[in-house]
C-alpha cells in the first residue's frame, strides 16, 4: 500500500556545526593546515581607504580562488554560488551557515587593483612555500623545471600581423605593461623571431601553434618543482616562444 506523504513541522530552533559535516579526509582540511593569511591585512593595508565603508574581507577573498583553483572552477560567478551552496566551501572560508557570498564583480576589480599593485598572490604563495619548508614537505636536493602553455584571453581572429606592429591608437592597461617590459628577457626580447600574428587587446601573449592544432595565443608559465614531494617552489610567467 502507498505510503502517506508526511508533513513535518519545521523545529524552531536547529544544532548544527560545520566542522562535524565535512570529511576528515577531505582535500580543503589538508590544505587548510598550511593556509596562514594573517599577515594579508598587513600588506594590504596600505592599498585601502581610511574612510568609507568595510570592503570585503581579503582573507575571504583569497580562500574563494584557492577552492576555484584547487577544485577547476575558473568563472568566478560560478565559484561564488559553489561557495553559497557548499559546506565545505563555505568551512574552509569561515563563512558559516549564514555569511554573505561576495558579488563575483568584486574578485574582478581587486585581482586588477589592490592584488596586482601589492604582488599579494606572490607573498601568499612564499608564506605557504615556507610552510612546507617548515612541515619538512621541501627536501632542497633535486629540482625539476617544466613549462606549460595557458591559452591567453585574446580573440585569435582579431590578430594583425607582427610585421606591421601595434596600431598607433592602441592603448589599454595590457598595452601599457607590455610596452614597460619591452626589454625583458622573459616578454618581448625573448625572442627575436617575428611572430606571425600580434594580439592588440594582449600584446605580450604570443601566437603558437606548439600543440599541433589550431593556433591561438598562450603564455608559458615556468615552473620549479622540488622532486621529493612535487612542491612548486617558484614559478614565473612569460611569453611563450614555441612558435
Amino acid at each position: 500500500m502507498m505510503g502517506h506523504r508526511q508533513f513535518e513541522q519545521a523545529a524552531l530552533f536547529y544544532e548544527f556545526s560545520l566542522e562535524t559535516h565535512v570529511p576528515s579526509d577531505h582535500l580543503l582540511r589538508s590544505i587548510d593546515r598550511f593556509v596562514d593569511l594573517e599577515q594579508i591585512r598587513q600588506d594590504l593595508a596600505p592599498f585601502y581607504s581610511t574612510i568609507g565603508r568595510p570592503s570585503i574581507d581579503p582573507e575571504l577573498m583569497i580562500r574563494m580562488l584557492l577552492i576555484g583553483y584547487c577544485f577547476g572552477i575558473r568563472s568566478e560567478r560560478r565559484l561564488c554560488d559553489e561557495v553559497h551552496l557548499n559546506l565545505a566551501y563555505r568551512w574552509f572560508c569561515r563563512l558559516g551557515l549564514e555569511g554573505a557570498v561576495p558579488d563575483h564583480s568584486t574578485f574582478s576589480k581587486n585581482r586588477h587593483g589592490r592584488f596586482r599593485e601589492s604582488d599579494l598572490f606572490r607573498r601568499v604563495f612564499e608564506n605557504v612555500l615556507r610552510r612546507c619548508i617548515e612541515e619538512r614537505l621541501v627536501g632542497g636536493e633535486g629540482f625539476a623545471v617544466d613549462a606549460s602553455l595557458i591559452k591567453a584571453d585574446a580573440n585569435r581572429q582579431k590578430g594583425i600581423e607582427g610585421d606591421k606592429g601595434l596600431p598607433p591608437e592602441a592603448t589599454g592597461r595590457a598595452i601599457n605593461e607590455y610596452l614597460a617590459v619591452l626589454d625583458d628577457a622573459a616578454f618581448g626580447a625573448a625572442t627575436e623571431v617575428t611572430p606571425k600574428f600580434v594580439s592588440p587587446a594582449d600584446p605580450a601573449a604570443r601566437w603558437t601553434g606548439a600543440h599541433g592544432g589550431q593556433a591561438f595565443f598562450a603564455y608559458s608559465t615556468n615552473y620549479l618543482v622540488d622532486v621529493k614531494n612535487a612542491i612548486i617552489v617558484d614559478v614565473e610567467a612569460t611569453t611563450a616562444i614555441r612558435q
